[in-house]
């Protein structure tokens, strides 16, 4: 389902102006790619509600949405690229997102989900250990799926389901190696006590800065454009 989202240019950048944008309900932002979406990257400085957006977020296919942006009168279809929060507040303190051509192909990253009890762990004690919750896929951006669900009912300890072994879809194709593995019931002993090095690093306070949540490998986009 495709959300919709609008947008107005920016001619003013630096701090101030984003502090005076956010002030005002909406906050900077950057859409990347030509109309083509084959040609030289365009960056176009932009300015969106955050409310809406994170609203959008927030659904189902989170930042796999396919977007309607309007700017300024403008129709595009978007994806986002990454988006900043603040670390205390959570509040989105810059977007970026780039344009996309419905007929081409992209490739996006998309979340696993397990569903189910193994037997693993219901009858023989196990852990069942989920050890990678996303994999990439190829598609046209109208077939993004929301994610990749795995049952786990049938899981013995010891036994792992791997890419290769989840039912793919006619609408879209894996880039992830096959061969990786997504989950699998290992036994309890297995599951190493961190070392007190490592504990000890684990609650030291780390510093609050803005968080960016990054899509892909996109080119970095500095907060005050």
């Amino acid at each position: 389902m495709e959300a919709r989202l609008d947008a107005v240019k920016r001619v003013t950048f630096g701090k101030n102006e984003a502090r005076r944008l956010r002030a005002k309900g909406q906050i900077p932002a950057v859409l990347y790619g030509g109309p083509a979406t084959g040609g030289a990257p365009e960056a176009t400085p932009i300015a969106v509600d955050p409310k809406r957006l994170m609203a959008i977020l927030r659904g189902e296919s989170g930042v796999n949405t396919l977007i309607g942006l309007t700017v300024d009168g403008e129709d595009v279809r978007v994806l986002m690229r990454e988006y900043q929060v603040d670390p205390v507040t959570r509040r989105l303190l810059h977007a970026d997102f780039y344009r996309i051509a419905m007929d081409r192909m992209i490739t996006v990253t998309v979340p696993v989900t397990v569903t189910g009890e193994a037997r693993g762990v219901k009858q023989q004690g196990g852990l069942l250990d989920i050890v990678h919750r996303e994999v990439e896929v190829q598609c046209l951006p109208a077939n993004i799926p929301e994610h990749i669900e795995i049952d786990v009912a049938e899981l013995m300890l010891g036994q792992a389901i791997r890419l290769r072994d989840v039912a793919t879809s006619p609408t879209w194709t894996p880039v992830t190696d096959p061969d990786v593995m997504l989950v699998h019931v290992i036994a309890p002993r297995a599951a190493a006590e961190p070392e007190p090095a490592e504990a000890a690093a684990a609650e030291a306070p780390a510093a609050a800065e803005p968080e960016v949540i990054k899509k892909g490998k996109p080119e970095k986009a500095d907060e005050e454009q």
